[in-house]
């Protein structure tokens, strides 16, 4: 007899298993070292532009190659993986994104940081379509934003790891040594990887019970969709803009943070470690507690929509506060403001990134999310740009604080406008 998981029927997890979370946990750790390999040249970026004499616009310029190519990876890797699956389409993401945060360490001058960022950008662009395409296999709806949320906080622990053993590497070893340690030591987690992951129904560790939960949501076409079709649904398009407008606001935190809080505060390669993590301890709360609210509202009877939209609402508001941060003298009140904004980013994302899979069937999701992808970076090169020059003229953030405190309303309300329901994309 069938085991009925439907919703509002709840079964011990015990009974059910347990093997759906270990397959988080390593979405977990990928994204963390991804974030660790992203984040280091805005942790280096004082070390580097000194070195190199780099103008504001020339980083700029690095930061842009990085999500120009990221954006191009993005769509790609989006349609591979919904090809040739997660397991696959990750490993062959982390082998080259691994590679290019060592080649870091060959790169002397701006052309060569630029390839190299545009070859790490490429590979990096695979985790989350990868990801979210293993959330999709592994989870059914009503807990694909408490798992999103769990594996996209490991984008915040990198990002705290990072200022609390970069420093400690370069100022030992050198900048250089810190990209060749750094990427030797995570390829542990490619093994791991190609090890565990199968899908559930050719994984061995997953019980009866489990299987039936993970597949206790109504069964998807068979039929694969076509990557032009998607561009032609409404509900891509909800997804798109809102990582558009969205994303840039938290590329600025992860490449330009440590650069506002050396020349707003005083703070060098010494000092800055304990406020970045702090910043991104709290943001990994978010990430957790904006996943775990709207799946515990699902849970209470609320609609996927009104789940959704709520949680993602309350992140918006709690974004506006940045507009304050410039003109805070006290570092650890820069330090609260930023992380209530990061911390909301994250919570935001935790329920964007389900969007694809709350629309379109399981073939499409990781098409859908490599199209937001594409758009998030595009948008990112676009904000890259303006920080280069409002940083070159002005020496001030309080304008692009402005734009971080305002977007994420404005994306909120065309979401609603183009998806008011939610409702299951017609693309078949």
């Amino acid at each position: 007899m069938a085991t009925d998981f439907s919703e509002g029927t709840a079964a011990p997890a015990a009974a059910i298993g347990r093997v759906r979370w270990v397959i988080v946990g390593l979405l977990f750790a990928a994204t963390a070292i991804n974030y660790v390999d992203r984040q280091m040249i805005g942790l280096l970026k004082p070390t580097l532009q000194t070195e190199f004499g780099w103008k504001e616009t020339t980083y700029a310029d690095i930061v842009f190659y990085f999500q120009l190519a990221y954006a191009v990876g993005y769509i790609v890797f989006g349609n591979i993986v919904d090809r040739i699956g997660a397991r696959l389409g990750y490993a062959a993401a982390f082998v080259i994104w691994t590679g290019a945060h060592m080649l870091h360490a060959a790169a002397t001058s701006v052309l060569g940081f630029a390839g190299v960022r545009a070859l790490l950008g490429l590979g990096e662009s695979g985790n989350f379509p990868a990801g979210l395409k293993a959330v999709t296999e592994w989870f059914p709806k009503k807990e694909r934003a408490l798992a999103t949320g769990i594996f996209n906080a490991g984008s915040n622990v990198g990002a705290i790891v990072t200022p609390l053993i970069v420093p400690a590497i370069t100022l030992a070893y050198g900048w250089r040594a810190a990209f060749v340690i750094t990427g030797a030591a995570s390829l542990v987690w490619l093994a791991a990887w190609l090890a565990f992951y199968r899908r559930p129904r050719q994984s061995k560790r997953v019980s009866a019970a489990e299987l039936a939960y993970i597949e206790s949501d109504p069964a998807d076409p068979a039929a694969r969709v076509a990557w032009l079709r998607l561009l032609g649904r409404r509900e891509t398009w909800a997804f798109a803009i809102g990582k558009f407008l969205t994303d840039p606001v938290w590329w600025m935190f992860l490449f330009w943070l440590p650069d506002f809080l050396v020349k707003r505060h005083g703070l060098d390669l010494k000092t800055f470690g304990i406020p970045l993590a702090v910043v991104y301890i709290v943001s990994d709360l978010g990430s957790i507690v904006g996943g775990w609210l709207s799946s515990r509202l699902i849970h209470r009877g609320w609609t996927i929509n009104r789940a959704r939209k709520t949680t993602m609402l309350i992140c918006a508001l709690a974004v506006t506060p940045i507009f304050f941060a410039q003109y805070v003298d006290s570092l650890w009140g820069a330090v609260a403001i930023i992380s209530l904004a990061t911390a909301a980013h994250q919570a935001w994302s935790a329920n964007l990134y389900t969007l694809p899979s709350d629309m379109f069937p399981r073939k499409a999701v990781a098409s859908v999310v490599g199209i937001g992808g594409t758009a998030g970076a595009v948008g990112g090169m676009i904000f890259s740009l303006y920080i280069g020059q409002v940083l070159e003229r002005l020496g001030t953030y309080s304008l692009i604080f402005y734009v971080a405190g305002s977007v994420y309303l404005i994306a909120l309300a065309i979401i609603h406008l183009l998806t008011p329901r939610l409702a299951q994309a017609e693309v078949c």
